[in-house]
């Protein structure tokens, strides 16, 4: 049995089963110290990968968009669908009938790879072995899947150029206008020059959605109403005030130009009034002591990017040390009451840079002693924990209901698990039987019993095997009906779990989870177990 990232979820939910939380009743939680101090659901527990002692760290850095502000992706991915699907028509020369398309948010999942040659969305497994596959949204069956993934002899890499990764939140849009694309296409063949040319439609899908992050459009939506558009989080600055008074460095380091960025980060920090309304200063500030944006990540990481490092003024949003002071275009509502006054002593706020620049600006001896918070396996984690050796923590925001779920359906797993025990023991009675019949010596009417049991046996073993086909796609279709659950491919640990587990040395679901925990508080990971380990661990 795979004993990696989901099994070692599996592992908690097995002892919360055996935890009494409150007065005795057992409950989906964990203590956050053995003296019971706080009590904290599971869906908001910080799961480690690797061990970290936080007392280790000196300072603490976040990623914006999607790890402190969590966008709603009923409204602000709808939008930016919205957005690409008129770029393709009135820019890109699509047919008008695109513009009659709605998003389903909750369609597509991270994790997923777009075969552009072919047109197929897939969920692979942690060795790249294809277990899910549509064509648009049309499953591909086990021999279409096995035909066009399984027969070389050279396993294919699943990378760029000819794949795409669904790896953040940001593309789920993408991915979805891709698929529906691909169905138009397929079904009106002749209906544009473009058909079946897949790969020609992904890039005219990506060059839509750079163009709409290229004028503005998105972002000028989202600040003329940050509510509709964001999560709120009340939690957010008690846990920067928390890592602060603690003794720790606290940066934000962001792709957003500081226009936004004030306007994103004054919804989410800001004080709100009896009406809903918010009351917009610059307390936020005092949660930092650095703030960089227009950050280019993931380029930003590297240690020999030369991008110079110019400070802003925060109530013009000018670049105070440029040759000609040009101020930046700004975003949204600049008047006087949404601008903010720098402070002394507060943060300093800059554009662009490198990682060298950030070690400087907060005297950082070694690497190892930063810890960042980020959303994008690529653009946040892989790259600072890769390169730099920080560590990580990365924001997973399905988690929350994904560890839920697997609470509510412990029973039917446990199921899983026995009935697939079942079927592996006929089948070795049937593989042992048939090697007997092979022997030299058995009489005719042993051989007849044999054969009768055989018989049996095959019936048992359908009759098992139809009832595990049943529960696991019972059990799949709970966490998603097409693509199952995030971290998992039946027994497997999915792509984007073995993802998590090597770049991730602590992931969670909401980044203000870590306000539920101790400042010095010591990561540790559960035990790794061999297959040989597992099954006769004493549990």
């Amino acid at each position: 049995m795979d004993k990696g990232l989901g099994a070692g979820i599996g592992d908690r939910i097995s002892h919360f089963q055996n935890s009494s939380c409150s007065d005795g009743v057992q409950e989906p939680c964990i203590w956050a110290s053995p003296g019971g101090a706080r009590k904290i659901d599971i869906g908001k527990q910080i799961f480690c990968n690797r061990s970290l002692n936080m007392k280790n760290i000196v300072a603490v850095g976040f990623d914006m968009d999607y790890t402190l502000a969590q966008y709603k992706p009923e409204t602000f991915e709808s939008l930016a669908y919205d957005g690409t699907v008129r770029k393709l028509v009135y820019d890109l020369g699509y047919p008008e009938e695109l513009l009659e398309w709605s998003f389903d948010w909750k369609y597509m999942v991270r994790g997923l790879v777009l075969d552009k040659k072919r047109g197929n969305i897939l969920k692979m497994d942690r060795h790249k072995y294809v277990k899910v596959a549509y064509h648009g949204f049309r499953e591909m069956s086990k021999e279409e899947k096995v035909e066009a993934y399984g027969n070389t002899l050279i396993r294919d890499a699943f990378d760029e150029p000819d794949y795409a990764l669904i790896d953040t939140l940001f593309s789920l849009a993408e991915a979805y206008l891709f698929a529906q694309l691909v169905d138009f296409m397929d079904n009106n063949p002749g209906k544009d020059s473009k058909s079946t040319d897949y790969v020609r439609m992904y890039k005219d899908v990506r060059a839509a959605v750079d163009l709409c992050h290229r004028d503005g459009t998105l972002k000028q939506m989202v600040a003329k109403d940050p509510k509709t558009y964001i999560n709120e989080d009340r939690s957010i600055v008690p846990m920067l005030k928390m890592l602060r008074e603690s003794g720790r460095s606290t940066f934000l380091v962001t792709n957003s130009l500081w226009d936004y960025t004030t306007i994103v980060m004054n919804f989410l920090c800001g004080s709100h009034t009896l009406d809903g309304g918010i009351t917009r200063n610059s307390d936020w500030l005092q949660c930092f002591d650095v703030v960089i944006t227009g950050s280019a990540k993931p380029g930003f990481f590297h240690e020999d990017n030369r991008a110079n490092l110019f400070q802003v003024e925060p109530e013009s949003g000018m670049l105070l040390n440029t040759d000609n002071g040009t101020p930046m275009p700004q975003v949204g509502d600049i008047s006087p009451g949404l601008l903010l006054k720098e402070k002394n002593g507060t943060c300093r706020i800059f554009q662009g840079g490198s990682v060298g620049h950030l070690h400087k600006l907060l005297s950082i001896e070694s690497s190892s002693q930063v810890l960042y918070v980020g959303d994008h396996i690529y653009g946040d984690i892989l790259r600072s924990k890769k390169v730099l050796g920080w560590r990580t923590m990365l924001v997973v925001p399905e988690l929350e209901r994904e560890v839920e779920l697997l609470w509510e359906l412990r029973d039917l797993r446990k199921k899983l698990h026995l009935l697939r025990n079942e079927r592996d023991l006929i089948e070795d009675q049937i593989h042992h039987l048939k090697w007997s019949l092979k022997s030299e010596g058995i009489d005719v009417d042993e051989q007849r019993k044999m054969c009768t049991r055989m018989d049996d046996l095959e019936y048992q073993r359908d009759k098992a095997r139809l009832s595990h086909q049943e529960a696991q796609r019972e059990c799949h279709q709970k966490f998603h009906k097409v693509w199952g659950q995030l971290m998992k491919t039946g027994y497997q640990n999915s792509r984007f779990a073995h993802q998590v587990e090597r770049f991730a040395c602590l992931y969670t679901s909401q980044v203000s989870n870590l306000s539920l925990y101790s400042p010095d508080k010591y990561y540790r990971p559960s035990e790794d177990f061999m297959p040989h380990e597992f099954e006769i661990i004493p549990l």
